[in-house]
C-alpha cells in the first residue's frame, strides 16, 4: 500500500525569486526553519540537481538525520529532492517544494511530499501517525518561513542581493 501525496500551502509576501533562494539556502536554514537543528550541503557549495543535503531533525523528533538528493532545481519556480539514507522508520521520502506568483506581489508555496514507513506489518497504524506529523509540521514550517520573510524588511533587503 503506497501513500498518497501530502501537500500543504502558504501565501508569503515575497517574490518567488526571494523565497526559493531563502529556502535552498542551507546557510541560513536554521533562521526561520523550527524543525531542523542542522541543515547543510554535503557534497556542493549550492543547492543543485545532484546535490545532497543533509536535514537533522531537533530532539523533539530524536535528532533524526536524513540525507536527500535534489532530482529537480529550477529557480524560482521548483525544487525537488529524494531520500538516498534517513531514519529507519522511513523506507522512502521525496518532497518538491514549489513557488508560484500569486496577486498582490505574493507567492503560493507549496510542499508536496510522499513518504513510506516501516516495517510492512506496522505500516498502516506508522502511515497514519506519520501523515499527522508531517502534516502538523509542515504547516508549521511553512507559517516560520512566512513569518521570517515578511519581517519588516526582510523580503525587501533579500530582493536586493
Amino acid at each position: 500500500m503506497r501513500t498518497r501525496a501530502r501537500e500543504e500551502s502558504i501565501l508569503i509576501a515575497a517574490s518567488p525569486e526571494i523565497v526559493f533562494d531563502l529556502i535552498h539556502d542551507y546557510g541560513r536554514r536554521l533562521e526561520w526553519d523550527p524543525f531542523l537543528k542542522e541543515a547543510r550541503l554535503l557534497d556542493s557549495d549550492a543547492a543543485r540537481i545532484g546535490a545532497t543535503c543533509r536535514c537533522v531533525s531537533r530532539n523533539s523528533f530524536g535528532g533524526m538525520a536524513m540525507d536527500a538528493v535534489y532530482v529537480s532545481f529550477d529557480r524560482p519556480q521548483v525544487a525537488a529532492v529524494k531520500m538516498v539514507r534517513g531514519p529507519r522508520i522511513l523506507e522512502s521520502f521525496a518532497a518538491t517544494l514549489k513557488q508560484d506568483p500569486a496577486a498582490g506581489n505574493q507567492t503560493r508555496v507549496t510542499y508536496r511530499y510522499n513518504f513510506e514507513t516501516r516495517p510492512r506489518f506496522l505500516r498502516p497504524i506508522l502511515n497514519l501517525a506519520c501523515s499527522m506529523f508531517f502534516a502538523s509540521e509542515v504547516r508549521n514550517r511553512l507559517k516560520h518561513l512566512k513569518r521570517f520573510l515578511e519581517q519588516a524588511g526582510v523580503a525587501t533587503a533579500s530582493s536586493r542581493r
